[in-house]
Parts: C-alpha cells; sequence; structure tokens
C-alpha cells in the first residue's frame, strides 16, 4: 500500500497523477480505479493506492482515502469551487506567468505597479494551494 497526494486531476478525461509520499516518479491515477467518488477527488487530496505496472509507466489501483484526510464533496467539472484541472505551478513559473500576463494586458502599467499585483496574485494562489515553493 502506497500513500501520496493527488497533484492534477481532469474529471472531463477521467485521469490524473498522484504523488508518492516517498518522492517516486509520479502515479498514473485513472477514473475507473477510485473507491471514492470521483466528486471527492481534487488537487491535495491525500489518498492510498495499490501501485501496478502500466503500459506507460506506475499506474494507480484501489485508490481510497487516506486515514485522516478531509474528504469535500466537489461540483460539476468546471463550476464554481471545482479546483481539479488546476496544476501545481513552482513559484517562479507563476510569477513568470503572471508578469507575461500583465505585462500583455497592461502594457501601461509601472514596474512597481506589477510587483505589487504579483505579490498580490502570489499569496491568492499560495492559499489556494495552486503554487509550490
Amino acid at each position: 500500500m502506497a500513500a501520496g497526494r493527488v497533484v492534477r486531476f481532469d474529471s472531463v478525461r477521467g485521469y490524473g497523477f498522484i504523488a508518492p509520499e516517498h518522492g517516486d516518479e509520479d502515479v498514473f491515477l485513472h477514473v475507473n480505479d477510485l473507491l471514492i467518488p470521483e466528486s471527492m477527488v481534487r488537487t491535495g487530496l491525500e489518498v492510498e493506492f495499490e501501485v501496478e505496472e502500466g503500459e506507460r509507466g506506475p499506474k494507480a489501483s484501489s485508490i481510497r482515502l487516506a486515514p485522516g484526510a478531509t474528504p469535500r464533496a466537489g461540483s460539476a467539472s468546471g463550476s464554481v469551487g471545482d479546483d481539479s484541472l488546476c496544476d501545481v505551478l513552482q513559484t517562479v513559473e507563476f510569477t513568470t506567468e503572471i508578469t507575461e500576463l500583465l505585462l500583455q494586458a497592461a502594457p501601461t502599467l509601472t514596474g512597481q505597479q506589477i510587483v505589487q499585483i504579483r505579490r498580490e496574485f502570489l499569496q491568492f494562489a499560495k492559499k489556494h494551494g495552486w503554487t509550490e515553493d
């Protein structure tokens, strides 16, 4: 039995990935291997699973909540509050993408304004688990 956290799950396509807690390579997760309701699967959810060798690498099976995990029933894909399609970015990557977006959307912003907006976006992203250091 292995344990880890869901790093990404696309409910439309029915698959995602789990990062094992011991730092091994990410494990493929398919909706057909869930022993919990699909609506509970979200980025950051702690799970336990068996590891099998799939066609393209490690594959999770018998996926269930880890002891002490806090399930949160989700809503339909794409609705407000559904973060299952959100990739977790490194802080540097997130900051770079926000900077490029701001420069493209509002080229008249000053450097100081961009830094201030980025800082607020980064705090918001960290609070929601969208970034990691």
